[in-house]
């Protein structure tokens, strides 16, 4: 499988993934827009010869960079040329917000920039301002919350999904916990199951679309 299908064969865990941060003060664009960033990331380091799964290698991938929105901010080290660039992206978004009455989206930015949504992201994200755990607030109090993933969160999502994975036929189940819990690739998938890989890999999409339904009931931001 060449970069571009392990790409877009993926997508769906970006979406996964940047759900699980929505409403904790980025947008969800730029949520997935940073996941997007860890997905290629990681189809760019992923060996097959090493024996798992690409979405084992590329969950944390997409996670980090996520993660890199709250955690990171603007205090980053990055070149010059960067910061400049940055400050160029800043000042575009600024007058479209003036100009428009609504701050544009990292997608409108991409067309008028002529570079990617990844890149545009990654300039945002250079000129977001540092946040101190020791910042005081108006009553004096030193003390700033920073989100974190919900314990609790992670108890529902893998209780959510083991009902859905309970209504799927057998053999659908099986692959899926063949390629998502075993960690097999899939090639190693469809010798277990008797089909071929293009055959796991499509019935693995379709799977996973059946699946996201169940436990959303939204295909506003499904991959085509």
């Amino acid at each position: 499988m060449d970069r571009k299908e392990l790409i877009e064969q993926n997508l769906g865990l970006v979406h996964a993934c940047a759900n699980r941060f929505r409403g904790r003060g980025i947008e969800y664009e730029e949520l997935y827009s940073a996941g997007c960033l860890g997905l290629v990331k990681a189809a760019d380091g992923f060996r097959e010869e090493l024996g798992f799964a690409f979405s084992t290698y590329a969950v944390p991938a997409v996670l980090g960079e996520i993660r890199r929105l709250f955690r990171d901010g603007g205090a980053v080290k990055v070149s010059r040329s960067l910061k400049e660039r940055s400050r160029e992206v800043v000042k575009l978004s600024e007058k479209l917000t003036k100009e428009n009455g609504k701050e544009p989206t990292v997608t409108e930015l991409s067309k008028i920039l002529g570079i990617d949504c990844f890149a545009v992201s990654e300039l945002l994200n250079i000129s977001l301002p540092p946040v101190s755990l020791t910042a005081s607030n108006d009553d004096k109090e030193r003390q700033t919350d920073v989100p974190v993933p919900s314990g609790e969160d992670a108890i529902q999502d893998k209780l959510a999904l083991e009902e859905v994975l309970k209504t799927l036929p057998e053999k659908e189940r099986k692959l899926i916990t063949l390629r998502y819990f075993k960690g097999l690739t899939q090639s190693a998938t469809a010798e277990r199951l008797g089909m071929s890989q293009v055959q796991v890999s499509r019935k693995e999409r379709a799977v996973l679309l059946a699946m996201r339904k169940k436990l959303t009931g939204d295909f506003s931001q499904l991959a085509t």
